[in-house]
């Protein structure tokens, strides 16, 4: 082991080489289970079956892979664990547990490494500043983990009391591990699509790797936290810590004393419980570019806690998209369109917003049925989300014909659409994992720019 990574006291999961057989053995292993499938077949097995037990176990490794990494193996994993609303029922099932452990928590670091992180970004007398500190993480997550604590603000008079707080720390080598599994996820995109063939991942890992750099630095996320925070005070529905302290590796915020999370909602929650905070949720990622200018870009459950009094906990401001002017307008005029069944103005705001580039051509009835079902939850009043509408949405696009495959490879996503639809498409699978039922139309028509237009 080298030198540096010794000092950082092995840093996420162990060395990059170990780490890199780890990823390695994805594809490997995933070759073994292929190739006794075709020997089953060979013997008389029924082909779906055989393909059922290889997608199987490759989502058994893959999770299990994922989970024990870290870093952008961990990021990956909690931003495909959103999706989960898509697979089918059958495949996810035995996984669903895994992938909710994906959403809230991750192996934590040892209390002596811990420690040196803390007295690397706050000094040899950290504790001076911290009375109380607990060693064991509150909560974890891809490169970061969240220890409970209390904070003496030096700013503050004399005799105030602390401050419980929240202390972000970064994992020790967090940007090598990022960028090297990222990377290396990247060679093996193909092997994540069988899981689900409708989702590309290679998007979704080139925009992860875009934003390494930004949610590395805690600065920044203390930055948009404070902003949100400022835009969130004294809202009935919604509260966000303020940060209290930061440097680069190292963030302390206020302590939000949660009952639990969306996350546990959806494995355990009443339908009313589905409901309310189902709506508080869309509610919420709808109102940042209005009031913050900004959008919470990390919609994954474990970000949202529930309150004591009944309120909606956001954390986690990492990953965010900057919309000074809040959502665009044209955003909701097209979906309008597309609700109002306009599709030959469809098509022509799709080529004005970039969605079909220069010379790609698709007729008006092409793009009714593959973009009309996606708006049926704004035709009604309210719109009752599930995992099988979810899943009739992925098959139906995914399927190799004309209308499915065919369409999708000639739509384009704008770059500064990628954040925005990241959001849109992983709440609607968070909304479909919960089963909640909401008034979406009127939420569009009061947070949508655009949508309620009159034409």
């Amino acid at each position: 082991m080298a030198d540096d990574e010794k000092s950082e006291g092995r840093p996420l999961s162990g060395s990059a080489f170990a780490r890199t057989a780890k990823l390695a053995s994805l594809p490997i292993g995933f070759a073994g289970r292929t190739t006794l499938g075709v020997g089953k077949r060979i013997v008389g097995a029924p082909a779906q079956s055989v393909l059922d037990e290889v997608q199987r176990r490759t989502a058994d490794q893959i999770f299990t892979v994922l989970g024990q990494l870290k870093g952008g193996a961990m990021k990956f994993g909690q931003a495909m664990s959103i999706f989960e609303a898509a697979l089918p029922d059958e495949l996810i099932g035995p996984y669903r547990e895994t992938l909710t452990k994906l959403q809230d928590s991750a192996p934590p670091m040892p209390p002596g490494v811990v420690h040196r992180v803390m007295v690397e970004e706050f000094g040899e007398s950290w504790r001076d500043q911290f009375p109380t500190f607990g060693d064991a993480p509150a909560a974890s997550a891809s490169i970061g983990q969240v220890h409970r604590a209390t904070w003496l603000d030096g700013t503050a008079e004399t005799g105030a009391p602390p401050i419980d707080a929240a202390v972000k720390i970064q994992y020790p080598g967090a940007a090598r591990a990022l960028t090297a599994d990222l990377r290396q996820i990247a060679r093996m995109a193909r092997l994540f699509g069988i899981l689900a063939p409708a989702l590309d991942v290679k998007p979704l890992i080139a925009e992860l790797q875009d934003r390494v750099a930004e949610e590395l630095d805690y600065s920044l996320e203390a930055g948009a936290q404070s902003v949100f925070a400022g835009a969130f005070a004294d809202d009935p529905e919604v509260v966000i810590p303020e940060p209290l302290a930061h440097t680069e590796r190292a963030l302390v915020s206020e302590w939000l004393e949660a009952d639990s999370s969306l996350a546990q909602i959806i494995s355990t929650g009443t339908q009313e419980e589905r409901d309310r905070y189902g709506e508080a949720y869309v509610r919420f990622l709808f109102a940042g570019p209005e009031r913050a200018g900004m959008l919470h870009a990390d919609p994954h459950p474990g970000n949202f806690r529930i309150m004591p009094d009944g309120r909606l906990g956001v954390v986690d401001f990492g990953a965010v998209a900057r919309l000074p002017d809040g959502l665009p307008e044209s955003m909701g005029r097209l979906l309008r369109l597309v609700v109002d069944g306009d599709f030959a103005a469809v098509v022509d705001g799709l080529h004005d917003e970039g969605f079909l580039k220069r010379g790609v051509e698709l007729d008006a009835d092409t793009i009714a049925r593959y973009l009309g079902p996606f708006a049926e939850p704004a035709r009604v009043e309210r719109f009752t989300f599930s995992r099988d509408w979810m899943r009739e949405q992925m098959q139906r696009v995914s399927a190799p014909t004309a209308d499915g495959m065919g369409t999708a490879m000639k739509i384009n996503l704008p770059p500064q659409y990628l954040l925005i639809h990241r959001v849109w498409f992983g709440g609607i699978g968070v909304l479909s994992q919960l089963g909640a039922t909401a008034p979406f139309r009127s939420i569009l028509e009061e947070s949508l720019p655009g949508f309620a237009d009159e034409r």
